[in-house]
Formats: C-alpha cells, structure tokens, sequence
C-alpha cells in the first residue's frame, strides 16, 4: 500500500533478525519488566486448558519468559519469519517442544485460519509492523473473535508523544491506542504499564 511506511530492516533475513535480537534488550532493559507483567495479568486469568497466541513472536524472549513462569497448556508462535523462528526455537531449547511455531503474516486477511480459541492472545513491540496505524482496529477485531467468552488480550507496543516514538503514521499515541481497541469490540481496556516509550493495555 502507498501509505505504508518502509521496515529499514528485513527480519526475514537470518543477519537482520540476529542483529534485532541482539540489540533488544540492550536498547530497552525494561522490557524484562514488560515481560513480567505479561506473566502477572496471565497469571489471574482462568488457567485450567489456558491456550495463548503470540502474535509477532520474534526470537522468542517473550515465549521463554511466560513458559517458564506459568502453567502454559498450549502455546503458538506466529510470526512471519523464518529467520526469527530459528531464533527462537535456540533461545527456548527444550521448551520449544511445549511450543507451535506458525509461518504466517497477520498483515494477510487470512492469518486467523483455522487457529481456533485462546484464552489469552499477547504481543509485543509488533503491532506497528502493520507499517500504518490505521490497520490497527481490522487486526484487534480479528484477535478479538479468536478469544474465548473470558479471554484476554495483552497488547504492548510503542506509542507516540512525548517520552516515545515520533512517527505518527506507524505509531499510536496512548490514547489511540486504546481508541482502536474501543473501535475493534472491546469494552474494557486497562493500561498496564507504561514505561520507556513502551505501553502495554489488557483488553477484554
């Protein structure tokens, strides 16, 4: 699309996506504290056959943090790179036999397909590879049919404003942010945790 704004990387290439990882977390160390409240509001949900989706889950840092601090039943990795799921599966090691690991773009209509229900879907630093926010509210409508009746939906990216981001064609300030979840069906969103550019909401 004309209004997209162009990736400076490609994180289908094995270079890029290593490159990515290994500056992640020594760009934002906070993330690990991004992680752990992932880990907390998963925690309170109903854990009995909890089956959760990442969307965008990269080389895995957020998949190892949740599968080892809870009693994860079902657990499925989509991302649209290859590279980033070779990532991943090294970071995990034995835990990524706990793990589906999906080839798919949730920027294509069809990403949802056959997925069935979660009790929780995440995602992390991904939204903005829709590379324009106004995908935003189509992509939280489809998570949202994927939940089950109490499911959750931890959404963490950067926004835009002051203390963040400055490109406001990919990015969201706080308040859109929320607005897209309110646009998408969700009646109650609460912000979890806002720190270093990052936010994280809980939407049910």
């Amino acid at each position: 699309m004309l209004d997209e704004v162009p990736s400076p990387i490609d994180l289908r290439l094995v270079a890029d996506a290593r490159a990515w990882a290994a500056s992640a977390l020594e760009k934002r160390p906070w993330r690990a504290e991004f992680f752990a409240r992932f880990a907390a509001e998963i925690a309170a949900l109903p854990s009995a056959g909890l089956r959760i989706l990442e969307l965008g889950s990269g080389p895995g840092f957020l998949a190892e943090h949740l599968l080892k601090s809870l009693p994860v039943a079902s657990y499925v990795a989509l991302d649209f790179s290859a590279a980033m799921h070779e990532l991943a599966a090294e970071r995990l090691g034995l835990l990524a036999s706990r793990v589906e690991f999906l080839e798919r773009s949730f920027r294509e209509p069809e990403w949802p397909h056959g997925l069935g229900r979660f009790g929780c879907v995440v995602t992390n630093q991904a939204v903005h590879e829709l590379r324009h926010k106004r995908y935003a509210v189509g992509l939280h409508a489809q998570v949202r049919a994927l939940l089950e009746p109490r499911g959750a939906y931890l959404v963490c990216d950067h926004f835009a404003g002051e203390g963040g981001m400055q490109n406001e064609q990919l990015y969201m300030s706080v308040v859109e942010q929320q607005r897209a979840l309110r646009d998408a069906g969700f009646a109650n969103i609460r912000l979890v945790l806002q720190k270093g550019g990052l936010v994280l909401h809980h939407a049910t």
